[in-house]
């Protein structure tokens, strides 16, 4: 008999009923606790331990995904703190990525340790979770469906930061916007554009993206001839214009690998192009590619080889053009009294054939 049923069994107090009647419900209500203290006390007994089991190792998994979080920082300043490391690492994007990354992992780690004892506590109060787990999963559905852009570029962040395409400091090509990454967020990325504006691109919307900042980039300068130049002397004053520009501050750095002449890119009629390449640091290609410009333009000068566009050079050796040879030679029918024009002129006739 359960204590509802024994409650519902007991009389009014108008009904006169006897002592012995009310001394017997008690009895048997004190038998049904009795009877059922045990079950009760291990189901608390069971949910205490589910919670504090929970709640104790949710702790333990996100102290040690902290301290995961942390050991990757530390590890990134020691290897910022070396020359190589400084070209390499770029601090600030990998705390940002790492303390994504961590967010991410203790949500995620949250949620499956606390979902799992409510599930735990419905089941020890002998709850049927088939209709509840049921329900759950359509409102997921209809939630998913409602918010599928939230949840299209809560995802791509996810893999965005997981996979570590781009980062703090990383110029991008993000296909509908381009500029240096400001910020990194698992929703919206922020990049700042040439001209100082700030995009805010959502992380579902890159369907493609190209990083300028990773590994390293090309340097390449066309310097446009005259085609009469020496081509040997040409790269010898190219060389010796790259290998000083090689051995000084910052593009010493800035430079991954020699400045090599790559050869004619056009030959025409009246120019030719040399093409001229650098591997250099990411990022650096323009400020190198300006430098080279420069340096090249200034032996060019300094060896007197001529480019297109420039003041074109005197020809030595070349005799003076006669003035008079555009002078036409006098005609001999410019004289009325030379025997040219008496010889044109028609000839009279006689008087005396009119008659």
């Amino acid at each position: 008999m359960s204590l509802s049923a024994l409650l519902t069994a007991a009389p009014s107090p108008g009904t006169g009923s006897s002592l012995d009647e009310a001394a017997e419900q008690a009895g048997n209500a004190a038998s049904w606790v009795e009877e059922n203290w045990s079950t009760w006390l291990s189901i608390g007994l069971r949910i205490v331990l589910i919670i504090a089991i929970a709640i104790v190792l949710r702790t333990a998994v996100r102290r040690a995904l902290t301290k995961l979080i942390e050991r990757m920082n530390r590890s990134a300043q020691a290897v910022e703190g070396t020359a190589l490391g400084g070209l390499l690492v770029n601090a600030e994007r990998r705390r940002q990525r790492s303390e994504a990354i961590g967010s991410v992992l203790r949500s995620v780690a949250s949620f499956l340790i606390l979902g799992t004892a409510c599930l735990m506590i419905l089941g020890a109060f002998q709850i049927n979770l088939a209709p509840l787990l049921a329900s759950a999963g359509v409102a997921g559905v209809a939630i998913g469906f409602g918010a599928r852009n939230l949840v299209t570029d809560f995802l791509s962040g996810v893999f965005m930061i997981l996979e570590d395409q781009y980062g703090v400091g990383d110029t991008v090509d993000a296909g509908v916007a381009s500029g240096e990454v400001i910020e990194v967020g698992l929703r919206v990325t922020k990049l700042r554009g040439d001209n100082g504006e700030i995009w805010y691109v959502r992380n579902g919307e890159v369907k493609r993206i190209g990083n300028l900042s990773q590994g390293w980039s090309t340097a390449g300068v066309d310097v446009m001839l005259h085609p009469s130049e020496d081509l040997d002397r040409v790269r010898t004053v190219i060389d010796e214009a790259a290998a000083a520009m090689a051995k000084e501050d910052p593009w010493n750095e800035r430079l991954w690998g020699p400045v090599e002449i790559l050869g004619l890119s056009d030959v025409l009629l009246d120019s030719m192009t040399v093409r001229v390449a650098a591997k250099t640091m990411p990022g650096k290609a323009v400020g190198v590619e300006r430098e080279l410009r420069w340096r090249i333009k200034r032996a060019f000068d300094e060896a007197g080889i001529r480019i297109v566009g420039g003041v074109p050079a005197q020809v030595e050796d070349e005799p003076a053009p006669d003035p008079s040879a555009a002078v036409a030679a006098p005609s001999a029918f410019a004289s009325a009294t030379s025997p040219q024009s008496l010889a044109t002129n028609p000839i009279t006739p006689p008087s005396n054939l009119s008659k």
